[in-house]
């Protein structure tokens, strides 16, 4: 299984949302509205750095990651993003 945190302008969150159903994910956490500088520049939701990003999170199996990473690759070219994806491997705690 993989984690998979994924960074994306907060205007394009819906249209990634879309993407997940598509794919198959089953379920993933949302935190909006993130503020933060990095290669995109400062998106910090102020007057003179108006944007801000949104993280997701989920959990996936190997395949549904790789058809996901295509699925999202073909969107980066077609819009322009620029995701930020970072993954981990994860073992279940099962209780």
């Amino acid at each position: 299984m993989k984690f998979l945190m994924i960074i994306v302008d907060e205007s394009k969150k819906e249209e990634l949302e879309v993407l997940l159903n598509r794919v198959g994910v089953e379920g993933y956490t949302e935190i909006p509205r993130v503020v933060g500088v990095g290669t995109t520049g400062p998106r910090l939701g102020s007057r003179a750095f108006p944007k801000t990003s949104a993280l997701i999170f989920t959990v996936l199996s190997e395949s549904t990651l790789e058809t996901l990473l295509s699925t999202l690759r073909e969107f980066c070219r077609e819009c322009g993003e620029k995701l930020k994806l970072v993954s981990w491997d994860v073992n279940e705690v099962k209780l």
